[in-house]
């Protein structure tokens, strides 16, 4: 006898998820339709990948198919696959608890600026759920591959915060998902509006998806006898390029990363010889969800097929960390089918199929950069920031990607960030050896430093940089195409014989002054000099040549980084008016004053925390007040 149905109630977040789908998600609900075939694709998937070492699991019904159906009347549709099927403990684990974090960011997704699209949640994992946008109660009907038919599971849900479970009798293996719809949503109980779904959102699902055969007449209130299958049911990847239309490459991409945009460009190859394997990369057109996750989490995205049999998705194994949002597929003759993940990470093969995979992906932003400067200009934009990793953590390619790099300059347009190194290294003067750059917080703090100005008076370019990660990526990029770069902070600067004669002098006669400030900023500072790089502002800060720069220092301790202290290097321009005024200032007390905003507006031009910020308010309350 079957045990009587147990009723459960959903995990919070959940729960938390279905409110939302069930209230806010009002736009392109037809999304429905493509999750769960997406579902049942990865179902039968995983059965056939099962089934090599137990191939008694197909027993019986050996041709995996999803079929998609309707009853008008009972006001239904109902999506069935003969794939893996679940368990009673797989049941609950896959719809009834949180099985991944996907559903905490699918949350945090909608919950912030991100406006409410059920388009969006697919890519974080909990597609199953979209199933409740359109229909007020869901029934599924589950049975493992190789349980018995006494183990079906029946599991049945409204969507408001309990799920029932029962054990029932199931003749087949698989699951099948019956949607019984809200009053309003009639135009999906006919089937030509469930075929042109199908063939949008689903027509490269590589396994058969078959609809009832359409009454003769049109007239589709109700399913004809038979079945007909209504997709293309085939490996895009397999067929030949010239018989790929670039509808269906964008058809694919949208499918395989549950993407409602364009790909931006993608690279289909075929190696043939002593390894065999197929590629087919996708650069999309906007950052994917988990994009900023780096490595805290398994990466997604790139799905490892070995002879059309597909093995997991092994993006960790075939691409490294700073191509993390490609997309796509590699499906390799030659890797034994029972590979595991621990096998792949170990597996020399592996190797040639990543480093092609890093090659296909860096020659396709490439030919973006060279052919297509608006949609490079797109892909910079959403991907920059991540490219630059690479500069750290690919010594082999660092040169082709610094290549790829764009920045803001001062002579540049403004904030826009087009200028590449290539670009730099052929506006310089003749005789200049040095990349110049500065980095900073934001674009207007590294235009505006007063460390720029003696570059200006001389007309020297200065690649300006105000993204997090630019000063990291700086400490492995020393050189480019022969050329050193230099922060405008750091070493001395470039000056012509009269220039450095006119230094020297300017440091001597202003040696009473230095000595002054000395004495008057004690233990703040390592030492003061004269200037080479002011013209206007009366101080600036200088750095070593292995210091970072103090806005990084700020950044490193407020994500919990211990960074050793280190004293500044104050330079000044003794022919300020401020300096000079130090200089006369006779009140131990006032001068005091001045010379420690001095030091305090280099700091905070350099973007390093005032160490007293209300002992500066006062200080500069004073001097304005001349008390």
């Amino acid at each position: 006898m079957n045990a009587p149905a147990e009723t459960r109630t959903f995990e919070a977040e959940v729960a938390q998820v279905l409110h939302l789908v069930t209230h806010s998600l009002y736009s392109h609900k037809e999304i429905f339709l493509r999750e769960l075939i997406s579902n049942a694709s990865d179902a039968c998937d995983k059965l056939r990948f099962e089934a090599i070492a137990h191939p008694e699991l197909m027993a019986g019904d050996g041709e995996l198919r999803i079929d998609v159906s309707w009853d008008k009347d009972a006001r239904t549709v109902t999506v069935r696959d003969n794939g893996i099927g679940m368990s009673r403990d797989e049941a609950v684990a896959n719809i009834g608890t949180i099985a991944s974090s996907g559903t905490r960011r699918f949350l945090e997704a909608m919950s912030g600026e991100q406006k409410a699209d059920a388009r969006l949640i697919g890519q974080f994992g909990v597609g199953f759920y979209s199933a409740f946008v359109v229909a007020d109660r869901v029934t599924v009907l589950t049975r493992r591959a190789g349980a018995a038919a006494a183990e079906g599971v029946k599991w049945e849900s409204d969507g408001q915060g309990a799920y029932t479970l029962e054990t029932v009798e199931l003749a087949e293996r698989g699951t099948t998902v019956v949607l019984h719809l809200k009053p309003d949503e009639v135009e999906f109980l006919a089937g030509w509006q469930l075929r042109s779904l199908i063939h949008r959102y689903s027509d490269h699902v590589a396994f058969p998806i078959r609809m009832p055969k359409e009454q003769e007449g049109g007239d589709e209130a109700a399913p004809a006898d038979g079945w007909e299958t209504v997709n293309a049911a085939s490996a895009l990847w397999t067929k030949p390029k010239a018989e790929i239309s670039d509808e269906d490459y964008q058809g694919f991409y949208k499918s395989l990363g549950h993407d409602f945009n364009d790909a931006l460009a993608w690279s289909h190859n075929r190696v043939e010889g002593s390894q065999s394997f197929t590629t087919l990369l996708y650069l999309p057109s906007r950052p994917p969800f988990d994009l900023m996750m780096g490595g805290r989490d398994e990466r997604k995205g790139l799905k490892l097929y070995i002879k059309r049999v597909f093995v997991m998705d092994a993006a960790e194994e075939l691409l490294p960390n700073y191509l993390r949002f490609v997309r796509g597929v590699v499906d390799a003759d030659d890797l034994p089918l029972n590979v595991s993940r621990e096998l792949l990470q170990q597996n020399r093969q592996l190797e040639r199929i990543k480093g092609a995979c890093v090659k296909r992906v860096l020659d396709l932003i490439e030919k973006l950069a060279r052919d297509e400067p608006e949609k490079f200009a797109t892909f910079h934009k959403a991907f920059g920031n991540t490219l630059k990793e690479g500069v750290a953590e690919d010594a082999n390619n660092r040169e082709r990607i610094a290549k790829l790099l764009r920045f803001a300059s001062t002579k540049g347009e403004g904030t826009v960030q087009a200028v590449s190194l290539d670009d730099y290294i052929g506006r310089m003067a003749v005789g200049q050896d040095t990349i110049w750059y500065i980095t900073a917080d934001s674009h207007a703090a590294a235009a505006g430093s007063p460390q720029l100005e003696a570059f200006k008076a001389k007309d020297i370019e200065v690649l300006l940089m105000s993204d997090r990660i630019d000063e990291w990526m700086l400490g492995s990029l020393r050189d480019y195409g022969g050329k050193t770069l230099q922060h405008v902070a750091k070493g001395e600067l470039p000056l012509d014989a009269a220039d450095k004669l006119k230094q020297d002098e300017a440091a001597k006669a202003a040696e009473p002054l230095l000595q002054k400030l000395k004495g008057l900023l004690g233990d703040r500072v390592a030492d003061v000099k004269v200037s080479a790089r002011l013209t206007d502002s009366p101080s600036c800060l200088a750095l070593a040549d292995y210091e970072m720069a103090p806005h990084f220092v700020r950044l490193l301790r407020e994500a919990g980084q211990d960074v050793p202290e280190s004293k500044p290097t104050l330079e000044v321009n003794p022919q300020h008016a401020l300096l000079k005024r130090v200089e006369a200032e006779a009140d131990e007390a006032k001068s005091k004053d001045l010379a420690t905003l001095l030091l305090e507006q280099a700091e905070i031009a350099a973007g390093a925390p005032l160490p007293d910020p209300a002992a500066f308010v006062q200080r500069m309350n004073r001097v304005l007040l001349g008390a």
